[in-house]
């Protein structure tokens, strides 16, 4: 597996600080549903749980004018699911991509816009995650590119169904 661009790791901060949210998810992920109700039930977990920017220490919240930043917040033990940030300064994005498993973000500082397409690379969808937003999708039909189109930084808190430093990457193809 590649590395999504712009996503070298850092463990940046125990477990305690993410309790809830790891309980949450924990509670889900053992519920042994298909993917795609494991994405809505950890969607729920992370609404409920949806951590601020002080998740991350001042220097992390500034982000790379290089690209997109990725910190790893937290692994399961047993690898059942990772919790990340991205941070992204304005006009940062990622390539068209889908995932090797379920994903769940939440907005927690700034907006990202989305594109979404379908298997031929049609585009068939956008939004405007603002704040609070949170969202959650599952393969086949993940395929997206996520954008900072405004004038500030965005935060945005991913939950991916692996352990993305065993897998290397959320990313299982990119697409041109």
């Amino acid at each position: 597996m590649r590395k999504l661009q712009g996503m070298p790791a850092t463990q940046i901060r125990p477990a305690s600080r993410l309790s809830p949210l790891v309980a949450g998810i924990r509670t889900a992920v053992d519920s042994h549903a298909g993917w795609a109700e494991t994405a809505q039930l950890v969607a729920d977990q992370l609404r409920r749980h949806l951590p601020t920017p002080d998740v991350l220490t001042a220097e992390q919240r500034l982000g790379s004018p290089d690209d997109y930043r990725a910190h790893n917040l937290y692994i399961e033990p047993d690898g059942s699911f990772s919790i990340v940030a991205l941070v992204w300064r304005p006009g940062q994005l990622t390539r068209i991509h889908d995932h090797v498993t379920w994903c769940v973000f939440g907005v927690i500082q700034g907006v990202e816009h989305e594109e979404l397409f379908d298997a031929s690379l049609n585009l068939v969808g956008r939004s405007e995650n603002q704040v609070g937003d949170v969202s959650g999708f599952a393969p086949p039909g993940d395929i997206h590119r996520v954008h900072n189109t405004g004038d500030t930084t965005a935060i945005s808190i991913h939950v991916y169904g692996t352990d993305v430093t065993r897998v290397g990457s959320s990313a299982r193809r990119y697409y041109d």
